[in-house]
């Protein structure tokens, strides 16, 4: 896939190792990858989007990936609108259980509606990551559950120190 871009979307409301395995996996098929944080003002995130981006740039400096290889972008609207602009029809997303294939099955499909270039490519994570979500870390750290060997440590400090995560 020589020369070609991918944009990995997500709220990242923190990022887990099961994101940075996605972006590591990406990493080793194209040879740039855009991780896009969404600004989405009708989600309630727990950290705002400066927080995010943080997070996720300092989460990257632990991979220890060749320079530019991964950037961090915000991003609000559609995503096709997004690809367009940054002229790359290549979507990539993590599917972790059989539920996450019909929810991102039924986007990708929409997304090919809304613009027939974009091409969804799907990555699993590795198994040991398998049941890991940005929900479940906030509601373990909610309950005062430690989550230390599911998050980067810059991730683990935002947790630490952020008041009572929204729990959707």
């Amino acid at each position: 896939m020589a020369g070609k871009m991918a944009v990995y979307p997500g709220s990242f409301d923190p990022v887990t190792y099961g994101h940075m395995d996605i972006l590591r996996r990406a990493s080793l098929l194209f040879d740039r990858v855009l991780a896009a944080v969404s600004d989405n003002p009708q989600k309630n995130h727990t950290f705002p989007l400066p927080a995010r981006i943080e997070m996720l740039e300092e989460s990257l400096r632990e991979l220890r990936l060749p320079k530019n290889k991964i950037r961090v972008e915000s991003f609000s609207g559609l995503l096709v609108d997004y690809l367009k602009e940054k002229k790359t029809p290549i979507l990539l997303r993590g599917l972790r259980v059989f539920s996450d294939f019909e929810y991102e099955f039924q986007m990708a499909l929409m997304n090919r509606h809304l613009d027939p270039q974009v091409e969804t490519v799907f990555l699993m994570p590795d198994a040991s990551h398998i049941h890991l979500s940005s929900t479940l870390v906030k509601e373990i750290v909610s309950l005062g559950g430690e989550v230390r060997d599911l998050v980067p440590r810059c991730v683990l400090r935002h947790l630490k120190s952020a008041p009572a995560p929204n729990i959707p």
